[in-house]
């Protein structure tokens, strides 16, 4: 009897959340957007793979799992501002922040006008530039920008109309 019981037991929210199929579908993605947020691909992968480790390891207290994706979204973008904070404090001492300097392979693949463009969005301030990646690298709706980064979608819509006008503006000096 006990042994029925418990096999027909009502699922945890955490048996629900399939973490490594998330991994699998989601990772490159991912590690792309905390490389726009931190500028090189192993702090990137770092931000990344500690969001799905924790994640992995709370996910029983998770609400709805439906929502995992948009959890590891946030803590992805949680993660960058914290090395970015980190970096920010150890520059202040020593040598003012420069962003990465484009080698000449990697500006021939990627495009004299790709390169401008993203050294235009790292320009940007962080909520405009992280909302603009969500919206035009993820293709995420207002409500999910909102949702992945903790705001209201009006908020979002506004921020990413901010970040075109200020891309416009830094991208139309260039010409």
């Amino acid at each position: 009897m006990k042994a029925e019981l418990l096999s027909h037991r009502e699922p945890l929210a955490g048996d629900r959340v399939d973490i490594a199929t998330l991994f699998a579908e989601h990772h490159l993605g991912l590690v792309r957007l905390a490389l726009l947020m931190v500028g090189d691909q192993a702090t990137a992968e770092d931000v990344v793979q500690e969001a799905f480790a924790r994640t992995h390891a709370g996910r029983r207290r998770l609400r709805d799992p439906g929502r995992a994706l948009t959890y590891i979204r946030s803590a992805v973008l949680n993660g960058a501002r914290s090395v970015l904070r980190r970096r920010a404090v150890a520059f202040r001492r020593a040598v003012p922040y420069e962003p990465p300097v484009w080698s000449a392979e990697h500006a021939a693949l990627l495009g004299e006008e790709r390169c401008e463009v993203l050294v235009a969005l790292r320009g940007l301030p962080r909520r405009q530039r992280e909302a603009l990646t969500l919206r035009y690298y993820f293709d995420l709706s207002d409500l999910e920008i909102a949702e992945t980064m903790g705001i209201g979608a009006g908020t979002a819509r506004s921020t990413i109309a901010r970040g075109l006008a200020a891309l416009a503006r830094v991208l139309g000096d260039q010409s």
